[in-house]
């Protein structure tokens, strides 16, 4: 396989496990570092870039939640999307650093949209919360292997 499709295929479960769709992007990338075959720091940055771009798509549901909320594809329930709402009223963007964290972080990224967080402040802030989780994986994946 070539080196641009996995780096691709990393982007891509990446990307969608920031998403509505199932994904294990964190064992994507323990993966390919264990093989080490591949650029560590470029792993890191495409694994964080996918999973930014990904919550991305959060937020732009948040923002469109008046249309989307009743769909059945929608992310978040309406229990898990008033928690995440009241978190993020009570704590602000900051809340956004928890992005990363599994069941939480989606809805704080939806909760950004539907209180019309700036896509700037959105992206630096999941941004440095993603690229923290990846750098973690990825320190423990090589202490261990």
């Amino acid at each position: 396989m070539s080196d641009i499709a996995v780096y691709a295929g990393l982007f891509g479960v990446s990307f969608l496990a920031a998403t509505i769709l199932p994904a294990q992007s964190e064992l994507g990338l323990a993966g390919l570092l264990v093989a080490g075959d591949y650029n560590l720091w470029l792993l890191i940055g495409i694994a964080s870039a996918g999973n930014t771009l990904g919550a991305v798509v959060n937020w732009g549901l948040g923002r469109g939640i008046e249309r989307l909320h009743d769909k059945k594809w929608f992310p978040a329930s309406a229990e898990q999307l008033n928690r995440a709402t009241n978190w993020y009223r009570k704590y602000g963007r900051w809340s956004l650093l928890l992005s990363w964290v599994p069941i939480v972080g989606d809805p704080l990224t939806l909760a950004a949209g539907v209180l019309r967080e700036p896509l700037w402040s959105f992206v630096l802030l999941v941004g440095i919360a993603k690229t923290a989780r990846y750098l973690t994986v990825a320190a423990i994946a090589l202490s261990v292997f």
